[in-house]
């Protein structure tokens, strides 16, 4: 990979002109919503748990998860191994299948916005820290994905973000160096390590405070601004 022209100046950046050639968006917070309630309410009430239990057991061993050491099937029954629950094989599923629903709160701003910087010839990739079952039940369910050029999720690489391999693995499928490259990401500590690579990268919130980012450091004359919600 050819060394990319970025640098850092008294500890700020510094983005040089390179004309950007493609887009990489997390999935979860960014291309979705905010969690599914009726699905997080589905996981409570399979459970039996407090809401407040069940998301420290939720996400103690989330990582796991998404690097691949764990199944779905086996990250629930360790969840119910340590609350001494007695679930059936049928209600595992059950819990699966509604964890990755709860993950499907589609953002139509931001999936619109990936279409037009399709149209205007830019390459797109969705790189996401996601398990198993939930990206097989994305894949299945959600037709959009198929639009990005590349898709790169967490499991199948037993990496996840903010480790900088999965990243340049993500730039290596899609043939840009990092100052060719925008990621956009709702977690600070992913955004900070794409930039320390030297991608443009931004820390995404809503599709406003996108678009005024985006002015901000002058995107606007390279990309298509997304539209509001």
């Amino acid at each position: 990979m050819r060394k990319a022209p970025f640098s850092t100046i008294h500890g700020r950046e510094r983005w040089l002109s390179v004309a950007l050639r493609a887009v990489i968006f997390d999935y979860g917070m960014v291309l979705t919503g905010p969690p599914d309630p009726k699905a997080h309410a589905k996981l409570v009430h399979i459970t039996g748990l407090s809401a407040e239990k069940l998301d420290e057991l939720y996400w103690a061993d989330r990582r796991a998860f998404d690097e691949g050491k764990l199944t779905g099937e086996a990250y629930w029954r360790e969840i119910v191994r340590r609350t001494g629950l007695t679930l059936r094989s049928s209600a595992i599923a059950e819990l699966m299948q509604w964890d990755a629903r709860m993950w499907m709160t589609q953002n139509t701003a931001t999936i619109r916005w990936q279409g037009a910087l399709k149209a205007r010839g830019f390459l797109t990739a969705v790189l996401s820290n996601v398990g198993d079952n939930v990206q097989q039940a994305m894949e299945r369910e959600l037709a959009w994905l198929v639009s990005f050029d590349v898709r790169v999720w967490s499991y199948k690489l037993r990496m996840a973000k903010p480790d900088p391999a999965i990243y340049r693995y993500a730039l290596e499928k899609l043939g840009t160096i990092p100052a060719e490259t925008l990621f956009i990401d709702d977690r600070s500590v992913n955004v900070e390590a794409a930039a320390v690579l030297g991608m443009k990268a931004l820390v995404f919130t809503n599709v406003e405070n996108l678009r005024n980012d985006l002015i901000a450091r002058g995107l606007d004359k390279e990309l298509p601004l997304p539209a509001s919600a």
